[in-house]
């Protein structure tokens, strides 16, 4: 990709968020001349310390306020070339706790931000979605997510993510909306908040914890280093045709959370002792695979970085910004004795 692109002004949605603050800095750092309007609500997954050293660039700026709000919403979208929703309640434990805010803010939400790129003839609205939508493949299965998978979510999350991008498409088809969507796999990488499998894992080792383990531990993901997410995004965007799906993963082969957590126990130099079982997660999916060859055979697209390149690199981030994420967890301490239960 050239470091030019046809986009004056990108509203980017959920931008205090893990993956969306990525996506910023990378944006930023690539296409310094490009306008960033970030949109967040600031829930406890927005942080605007993952922003700092960019808030006080000309080329960015914040506003606070949730995607629900119309009239927000449509003064903003004036005058925006390409909308990137990040925007969402993404963590499948918390859709278990709480389903009804998932539905307001995925799909309510997704709704609100469509009907004003379409009034205000916005170029490209890129959806950011997930693989869960696909539902769960086979342990012992080859098989692999692609663009014409059926949809089969399973998890409040997954159904409200499923029902977004229905809008999207629905959007494109009925009133011509030129919009893209990626399905991507699992993201970890910097800035996530310590909730997720990797950051969890990481920092409670850093604190001398265990890591808990959903189940037996054989549930397997497909892995996206979050750089490599806004990389892919960077070109579905510019090279992406309209009305098309596109996914994104990270690995060639199966791995699961408890290779991943020895993995994770090795490159810190911990003890094998520090697993603990826990209770599983109810209506826990077994296994995602995602076939990302579309992107790579047409783009050319493909990670930058090994499974265990991408984990050095994040535990390292996490070791030096313990300040970063420390508080985070504190505040976090509730569920995290709800979710993270002994075995009956």
């Amino acid at each position: 990709m050239s470091n030019s692109t046809p986009y004056q002004t990108i509203l980017v949605t959920g931008g205090a968020g893990f993956i969306g603050s990525n996506f910023i800095h990378y944006w930023l750092k690539k296409y310094p001349q490009t306008k960033l309007i970030n949109l967040d609500a600031l829930t406890y997954a927005g942080n605007l310390e993952n922003l700092k050293d960019v808030a006080h660039q000309s080329s960015y700026q914040f506003v606070k306020g949730n995607i629900l709000d119309r009239e927000l919403v449509d003064q903003i979208m004036s005058g925006v070339d390409a909308v990137v929703h990040f925007a969402a309640e993404s963590h499948v434990d918390r859709s278990i706790l709480e389903p009804a805010i998932f539905l307001e803010t995925n799909v309510i939400g997704t709704q609100v931000l469509l009907a004003a790129a379409l009034k205000h003839r916005v170029k490209r609205f890129h959806h950011i979605s997930t693989d869960e939508v696909f539902g769960s493949l086979e342990l012992w299965s080859k098989e692999q997510f692609h663009n014409h998978t059926p949809y089969d979510p399973r998890s409040p999350y997954s159904a409200s993510k499923a029902a977004s991008d229905h809008l999207a498409r629905a959007y494109g088809e009925t009133f011509g909306l030129p919009f893209v969507i990626t399905n991507c796999s699992n993201n970890y990488g910097e800035y996530q908040f310590p909730e997720k499998l990797f950051s969890l894992a990481i920092t409670n080792l850093i604190e001398g914890k265990n890591i808990p383990v959903y189940g037996d531990g054989k549930n397997i993901r497909d892995w996206l280093y979050v750089q490599d997410h806004c990389s892919a995004i960077d070109v579905v965007l510019h090279q992406g045709s309209d009305g098309e799906t596109y996914l994104v993963g990270g690995l060639t082969e199966d791995v699961s959370n408890l290779e991943i957590v020895k993995m994770i126990i090795k490159l810190m130099g911990e003890s094998e002792d520090k697993i603990e079982f826990v209770k599983d997660r109810l209506g826990h999916d077994r296994r995602y695979s995602v076939d990302w060859s579309t992107l790579n055979k047409k783009h050319g697209w493909k990670p930058s970085v090994t499974l265990e390149e991408g984990l050095a690199k994040t535990i390292s981030w996490y070791r030096v910004n313990r300040q970063w994420w420390q508080p985070l967890k504190e505040k976090s301490q509730d569920f995290f004795k709800l979710n993270y239960q002994q075995k009956d």
